[in-house]
């Protein structure tokens, strides 16, 4: 599929959004919450032929699915969107050069912004919800498995901004195929700015292929320290809710670091996840104070694969230190090696 056309509207688009009046827009994102909670029904049918044709054991599923609360979560996220104020036309600083002439930096809009993502229906909503309310058009690139989800969202979004008077393609949902993916990398007189969400896997291959600007967000392990000083009741309490709370998302833990001095503590710190069935790899200090207190079907060997995955589901590295600097160490040492595969 040629996708010149579509990018060619959705840059004409996203031109008009530069003199589109704050209220009017507050008022869209008002209506598309409102249409969002009414649509419930509608938005769960279509999410359901997604999850059909995933394995409720993949990592991914728990992202895919949509709920009413989380649906209803969305519109809320939409709504205090709209009480933001607007970044654009915000002056930023003002000089003033000897000759009089004054010169001013004022904030305005990147125009049309491209972004690929995975498996989370949610961004399609996020992504509209904050070019919107920054005066950009933007062009979404979902994951195949979640392409129902998706086209329900952006219909009834465009469904809101056909209400309102605003041209449509201020929104456009590429095809999931790969084909369009390339176009959309090399979309340079189109697009402005290309922001991948996603795994490091994703981001690498945008970063490396694009020939549009990109801006990377986060991808890596994330990582709990427990210092030598640390309050073990917060200490336990926080470590549980990073761990279990919601397993998939990309800020649940990972790996737990954990001050030598108080590798006492380390099976105290860890029981609430074995009400959560975690399973544990251990470096050998941390599986010599784990064993017979946690376990032993849940406690395994760690190695060094242990400490470079993103597990997004109930499994999660212990690695011991000597000292904070050490800690820190480890996590940029993860990083870096994981940023490399």
């Amino acid at each position: 599929m040629d996708c010149t056309k579509i990018f060619k509207e959705a840059a004409k688009a996203g031109r008009s959004l530069i003199t589109l009046d704050e209220q009017l827009i507050s008022n869209i994102l008002h209506s598309l919450a409102e249409a969002l909670t009414a649509g419930i029904d509608f938005i769960i049918a279509a999410n359901e032929k997604d999850l059909r044709m995933m394995d409720s054991s993949d990592p991914r599923f728990d992202r895919l699915l949509l709920t009413p609360d989380r649906i209803r979560g969305m519109a809320a996220d939409v709504l205090k969107i709209s009480k933001m104020p607007g970044p654009a036309g915000r002056t930023i600083s003002t000089v003033t050069r000897p000759d009089g002439l004054r010169i001013s930096k004022v904030s305005v809009p990147f125009g049309l912004i491209g972004v690929i993502f995975e498996a989370r229906p949610n961004v399609t909503v996020d992504v509209f919800s904050l070019c919107l309310k920054s005066r950009n058009a933007c062009i979404l690139k979902g994951g195949s498995d979640a392409i129902n989800s998706n086209k329900a969202l952006t219909g009834i979004i465009k469904d809101v901004l056909e209400v309102s008077g605003i041209d449509a393609n201020v929104l456009t949902l590429l095809p999931a195929g790969r084909e369009e993916t390339g176009q959309l990398l090399n979309a340079v007189d189109y697009v402005d700015l290309l922001i991948p969400r996603g795994s490091r896997s994703l981001i690498d291959y945008v970063r490396t292929n694009s020939r549009v600007p990109v801006i990377e967000t986060g991808a890596g392990i994330c990582h709990i320290y427990f210092d030598e000083s640390g309050d073990r009741e917060k200490g336990r309490a926080v470590i549980n809710n990073g761990k279990t709370r919601r397993v998939s998302v990309c800020n649940a833990l990972d790996c737990l670091i954990i001050n030598n001095k108080r590798l006492n503590d380390l099976a105290y710190l860890v029981s609430l996840c074995a009400g959560s069935n975690v399973i544990i790899y251990a470096d050998e200090k941390a599986w010599y104070y784990l064993e017979g207190r946690y376990p032993s079907d849940l406690l395994k060997h760690a190695t060094s694969e242990s400490y470079g995955t993103e597990f997004l589901s109930y499994k999660m590295s212990v690695k011991t230190v000597d000292s904070f600097e050490e800690a820190l160490d480890h996590i940029l040492n993860t990083d870096r090696s994981t940023a490399k595969q």
